[in-house]
Formats: structure tokens, C-alpha cells, sequence
């Protein structure tokens, strides 16, 4: 039962890897692209570890080497990936706030001579209101 377990964290440690590479160059379209591939690889190790307790499988001689090597990789990819992400978010949340702050109206503008807005912003405005 230990291989399959094996398997499972090879398998979300390549997820791991390419999200973590495309997150490092800024690539959120891919790095978004691969979170599903993430999700499905952590969900597969996580059935693997309940199997694997399930049963008392145990990892003995190199096997066991093999799966403290493997855990301290998926710790350090993990660390890195929830670095990696913050670092996304954060970046993504001054691009709106720029977008965001672009959009916004500098105020309601004024009328100069010939009735010509001033600031050249916005465009008159009628409002009709009835009780």
C-alpha cells in the first residue's frame, strides 16, 4: 500500500513544481490553468495517506528514506507555493486597485463659456425625479 502513497506525492509534487514555476514568472493564466490539476493530485495523495492508514501500511529500510525525502520536498514545495501565492494575490489586488482607481471619476466636472465642460470629464447630466 506504501507505492501507490508514493505515486500520489510524485505525482503532487510535479503539480507542486509547474504551478510554483509558473507562479515565479508571474504566469497566473497557467498557474490558474494548473491549480485543477493541483487539486486532483493533493485529492489522490490524501485518499492514498487514508488508505495507506487504513491498512497500517508502513514504509521499512529505503522505503522509509524514500518517504521522509519525499514529505520534506512536499513540505518546501508547499511553503513555496503558499509564498508564491500570496505574492500573486497581493500583486493582483494593486492591479485592481490601479484599475479601479483609473476608473473613478475625478468629480463632477464644471461647465466653462459656451456651456462646455471644463475639465473635459463626463458629460451632462438631467435627472427627473416625481413624488
Amino acid at each position: 500500500m506504501i507505492e501507490p502513497l508514493m505515486l500520489a506525492a510524485q505525482r503532487l509534487m510535479e503539480a507542486l513544481r509547474a504551478e510554483n514555476e509558473a507562479l515565479a514568472r508571474l504566469d497566473l493564466a497557467t498557474a490558474g490553468d494548473l491549480a485543477v490539476t493541483k487539486r486532483q493530485a493533493a485529492d489522490a495523495f490524501a485518499a492514498a495517506f487514508d488508505a495507506a492508514n487504513r491498512t497500517g501500511s508502513r514504509a521499512e529500510g529505503p522505503d522509509r528514506m524514500r518517504a521522509e525525502e519525499i514529505a520534506l520536498r512536499l513540505r518546501d514545495l508547499t511553503a513555496e507555493n503558499r509564498r508564491l501565492l500570496e505574492r500573486a494575490i497581493e500583486l493582483q489586488s494593486r492591479v485592481i486597485e490601479t484599475i479601479a482607481g483609473a476608473a473613478r471619476p475625478t468629480g463632477p466636472g464644471t461647465y466653462g463659456a459656451r456651456g462646455r465642460l471644463r475639465d473635459g470629464v463626463g458629460a451632462p447630466v438631467s435627472v427627473l425625479s416625481r413624488a
